[in-house]
């Protein structure tokens, strides 16, 4: 047996190590764990005074800064809390913009002087930290030297521990803001646009006759998918290592052409690891609610449902780091590398995004009354004219140099942004925008005329799942988003980009009224104008087709193909305005974001392409050298000719590539297209040739772990 066959056989094994979950009885309190480690409402009921506890929701319900005696109350209790729970530190838990979670431990307790320590945490530690922020991304907002930069307590987003087989963490999520106030993270910006999307919704809902909410919020339910492999061949992958995709992998005899794997039996050893990843999301509160096999081998999907947009982005940073950390202890590791196997579907994260009131309403609900009608038209027509007038801003939120293997390769909706309505919504508004009265179809569904406003269905179509913008019952799902991205910053391009078009749909409709039209009248001249000036953004059919992409540019619709072509929308002059404008960023804050973006996208092609260099002439050229070797010393001449031509093309390929890898002496977006331009061309050079040597030399020489071992071997 090769010594590849006796890796295949090590890794096939597994049995349940005694430490998952067992079988517990789910009908005793004790057993019922949803966010026993957050400190929730509920806990904070049970462990503040009740002063204290109404002095808290009060200033969390009207935005109000923390008063000192107020903060040290509850820092006590949460302490208290904490202790309880084996936490010996604390950390002020923030996004900085690396687009991952930071975090400095300090523990709960300190010396006495007398030998002995005591457990202390102030109500200034709980609301502002102080972490040596030199060395986070900022985009010129400070220069190098400069360390200081503050963590402050979002009380919105509730505290919660982290479990470790040696201890617990208290955390404590934070916005991370520079020593001048300017915005360094994701979780600032996000909750501005919350905010100015609830004034401007607002706004609209007295006009349309709401005068009950008093809050909108922006909610979102994240569809996450992964791949889960046996950690043998992830350690054997330098390439999976350093960048979290296979730079090299010929195509296997199998993939996911029959279709079996989507919605399959879930293996067991997968199923126990999804079970504890669950178990412990349950305990953070994470309301996961979907689990099941994706469409490529090896690939899966989990979901929650809907909460408050602000704490769903920070429950899915730790969803993504549980299941990262939870994989391990089954001998897995979890991939989320929007495109980890070339020619294998790639990962995404669908993003199901909704308006709703604080006295419940679901404000792209389509209802049953005439009055949530007009409703959700109103709001419903503003998403459309967002999406329309911003549509290269939202291609450019999900922008990242692992979206550039996905997003139009038949597996993703393509770099271009459209909305799918479904077809018997799109006739209602085909219909208004028309001036056409109400008609009836097939299936008994209304359109919708005035004054009369019948109901509308909550599901008038089937699902488009090649859209980028499906509207799907009462939602919308942004599907672009990258499978390592952070919720925050797609969703507050939504949530302010949506704030705009109901502001002017608002004025507009004011204005309507003011020229002595009814209510229902106002609404839908309103949808008209909105409709038909920003219809072009509609389209129901194939996305994938070639046909769409040629008339998507007729219609003068964004084809933002690469992150380097998406990426100035950062500091476009209409980007600009629109976040200035409702204070979530200012300009300054944009091309902090820009500058970033642009550097993460070419370092990180950086380390690819020094990472494929080093692969490919240290391990799979001697491979190639040593079976040319064996051909030789067999004499075998048609063999020898056939492969000595591929390592010759193989060893130029690398010259090549370490070429292009030279320092070009450019900076900016200059040296980002350089990267798209040159040294990515030469990368799929070097990799086309690899692949075909894999398929050539002999197995037990080739030193690198194929697809069909890394994806079939559960």
């Amino acid at each position: 047996m090769t010594r590849i066959r006796q890796q295949n056989v090590t890794a096939a094994q597994w049995s349940a190590n005694g430490g998952a979950l067992g079988s517990p009885d789910l009908t005793l309190p004790v057993n019922q764990v949803f966010g026993a480690n957050v400190f929730s409402v509920e806990a904070q009921r049970q462990r503040l005074p009740k002063h204290v506890f109404k002095a808290l929701q009060g200033s969390l319900a009207r935005g109000d800064a923390l008063d000192t005696m107020l903060a040290d109350s509850v820092a006590q209790a949460m302490k208290e809390w904490a202790l309880e729970r084996g936490a010996t530190h604390y950390t002020h838990w923030f996004q900085p913009l690396t687009g991952m979670t930071a975090e400095k431990h300090d523990s709960f307790y300190g010396p006495t002087g007398e030998g002995s320590a005591i457990a202390d945490f102030s109500g200034k530690e709980l609301i502002q930290g102080e972490p040596d922020a030199s060395s986070f991304p900022t985009g010129g907002i400070r220069a190098t030297f400069e360390a200081r930069g503050y963590t402050a307590w979002d009380p919105t987003s509730p505290a919660f521990i982290l479990e470790n087989p040696n201890g617990a963490l208290l955390c404590i999520p934070t916005a991370f803001v520079s020593w001048t106030g300017e915005a360094l993270d994701s979780k600032i910006p996000l909750l501005r646009s919350m905010d100015a999307l609830s004034t401007a919704a607002i706004r609209a809902l007295k006009l349309l006759g709401d005068d009950e909410a008093s809050r909108v919020f922006t909610t979102v339910g994240p569809e996450q998918e992964y791949f889960l492999i046996d950690e043998q061949y992830y350690f054997e992958r330098p390439d999976l290592v350093t960048t979290g995709r296979t730079l090299f992998g010929a195509k296997p005899p199998k993939g996911h052409e029959l279709d079996e794997h989507y919605f399959g039996s879930i293996p067991e050893r997968i199923l126990a690891c999804m079970m504890e990843t669950e178990r412990e999301l349950a305990k953070l509160g994470v309301p996961v609610k979907t689990r099941h096999n994706e469409v490529a081998p090896n690939q899966y999907e989990l979901a929650p449902i809907f909460e408050n947009s602000n704490v769903s982005c920070d429950h899915q940073m730790l969803t993504m780091q549980l299941l990262q950390n939870i994989a391990r202890r089954y001998g897995l590791v979890c991939l989320l590398h929007e495109k980890p196997f070339a020619g294998v579907n790639g990962s995404g994260k669908h993003n199901n995004w909704s308006m709703g009131t604080d006295t419940g309403a679901n404000l792209l609900e389509p209802g049953d009354t005439p009055h949530e009608n007009i409703q959700f038209l109103f709001f419903c027509a503003a998403v459309v004219q967002a999406v329309n007038k911003h549509q290269a801003l939202l291609r450019a939120s999900v922008a990242n140099v692992g979206q550039d293997h996905r997003l139009g390769a038949n597996e993703a909706p393509p770099a271009i942004i459209s909305i799918f309505l479904g077809g018997e919504l799109e006739k209602v508004f085909d219909a208004i925008g028309a001036g056409d009265a109400a008609v009836s179809s097939d299936n008994g569904f209304l359109g919708l005329g005035t004054p009369v406003l019948p109901p509308l269905p909550l599901h008038g179509g089937d699902r488009n799942r090649t859209s980028p913008f499906a509207f799907t019952g009462n939602k919308f799902e942004f599907r672009m988003l990258g499978s390592t991205s952070s919720l925050g910053f797609p969703n507050t391009v939504l949530n302010t980009i949506a704030a705009e078009a109901i502001d002017e749909l608002s004025g507009a409709l004011e204005g309507k009224i003011d020229g002595g039209m009814s209510l229902e009248e106002g609404v839908i001249a309103v949808v008209k104008d909105a409709y038909n000036a920003n219809k072009a953004v509609v389209f129901g059919g194939d996305n994938y087709s070639e046909d769409w992409h040629a008339e998507a540019e007729s219609r003068g619709l964004a084809n933002l193909r690469t992150t380097p072509d998406a990426l100035p929308w950062f500091v476009h002059k209409q980007t600009v305005a629109v976040m200035s404008k409702y204070g979530v960023l200012s300009e300054r804050e944009m091309e902090a974001r820009y500058e970033v973006a642009v550097e993460q996208y070419f370092v990180k092609l950086n380390i690819e392409s020094e990472t494929a260099s080093s692969i490919a002439r240290t391990m799979l050229l001697p491979a190639a050298v040593r079976h040319l070797t064996q051909l030789m010393a067999s004499q075998r001449q048609g063999l020898i000719d056939e492969f000595a031509p591929h390592v010759a093309e193989f060893h130029n390929a690398i010259v090549a590539l370490e070429a292009a890898n030279g320092d070009p002496g450019l900076e900016g977006l200059e040296l980002a297209h350089y990267m798209r331009d040159t040294v990515i061309p030469a990368m799929t050079e070097v990799r086309a040739v690899a692949d075909k040597l894999e398929k050539l030399v002999a197995d037990d020489l080739w030193p690198l772990p194929k697809y069909h071992e890394i994806l079939f071997i559960k």
